[in-house]
């Protein structure tokens, strides 16, 4: 063992090295590193030395691993990367009561906020820690265990899903402005209104004119007089009376509920996609994590059974 640990470089050295042949520049990978390019050069010069042999080509602006380097280099990145993911497994399991959810904005603050209380009574000894973000996370890139998200799961092969609430479109508005306005009955009458847009940045989401085009009516792109890019303030401007907005069910439900939004339109897009929780199938879920994934399932059910009932009554 003494023989090893005089032979087997140190750590340090082995990550400057990593670095420094996979970009195949010693400036980039000081950059990377938060080091001078002289310094890393130095660590490769004295790593060298202590193998006994040379590692990279020097020319005058540029370096090549030679071929006992890549031999080496390959060795030390699956060896770096074996170590990263033991010890993120670790760190994880060391953190078992911590659980983080990956999610869109609207799904943070409009699905989970309402049923936080709920949540901590069900579950009081999880720490939930809610990530949103304007795209779906790579969980396999991130230290996150469960993400929802909307879709295909067929579209997500690295990733074992369950569907937490169907995906259902309708147009939804303030009830201050039924009482101004009326309330439109056919899905045509809607084109007499402020219609407000949600423009998406990157998620794939249902606009009017999908919408319209399922309900049979011609749609002719009309002067956008109101587009937002973040669904919670396209609701909160229908909230404040400036026009019709598609709602997706499982996100208005607790307004409709409260009557502070109202359905209108006779009728309902099913698109018959679906949002899922999902999790990735290169790493198992720790308990914490199943108890917290088993909780939404369970609870965008009962959600759904509710919402069918609340719509069939409107």
């Amino acid at each position: 063992m003494e023989t090893f640990r005089r032979l087997l470089p140190s750590a340090s050295s082995l990550i400057i090295f990593e670095a420094a042949g996979r970009h195949q520049n010693f400036s980039r990978a000081a950059e990377e590193l938060g080091m001078t390019q002289a310094a890393v050069s130095y660590a490769v010069r004295k790593l060298e030395d202590q193998l006994g042999v040379p590692l990279f080509h020097r020319e005058h602006r540029s370096v090549e691993l030679t071929d006992a380097g890549e031999r080496f280099h390959v060795d030390v990145t699956v060896g770096l990367s074996r170590i990263q993911k033991s010890a993120e497994d670790i760190r994880m399991k060391g953190r078992e009561s911590n659980v983080t959810l990956a999610a869109s904005t609207a799904f943070g603050s409009m699905w989970m906020l309402p049923r936080l209380a709920r949540l901590r009574a069900d579950l009081p000894d999880i720490d939930l820690r809610i990530q949103t973000s304007v795209r779906d996370l790579d969980l396999d890139d991130e230290p996150i265990p469960l993400g929802v998200r909307g879709g295909d799961p067929a579209k997500w092969p690295r990733y074992y899903s369950v569907m937490l609430a169907p995906e259902i479109v309708f147009p939804v508005a303030s009830s201050s402005f039924v009482e101004k306005r009326g309330r439109p009955e056919r899905p045509e009458d809607l084109l007499q209104l402020p219609l407000i847009h949600l423009e998406e940045p990157v998620r794939a989401a249902c606009d009017w004119s999908e919408w319209f085009a399922s309900a049979g009516v011609r749609y002719s792109a009309q002067p956008r007089r109101l587009a937002i890019n973040d669904y919670v303030l396209v609701i909160q401007a229908v909230l404040a009376g400036e026009g019709v907005a598609l709602g997706w069910q499982h996100l208005v439900e607790e307004q409709l509920r409260s009557g502070a939004l109202v359905a209108v339109g006779s009728h309902v897009l099913d698109t018959n996609l679906a949002f899922h929780v999902v999790w990735p199938r290169s790493r198992e879920l720790n308990a914490q994590a199943r108890r917290v994934r088993d909780w939404l399932v369970e609870e965008g059910r009962r959600s759904h059974s509710k919402d069918e009932l609340h719509l069939g009554s409107t």
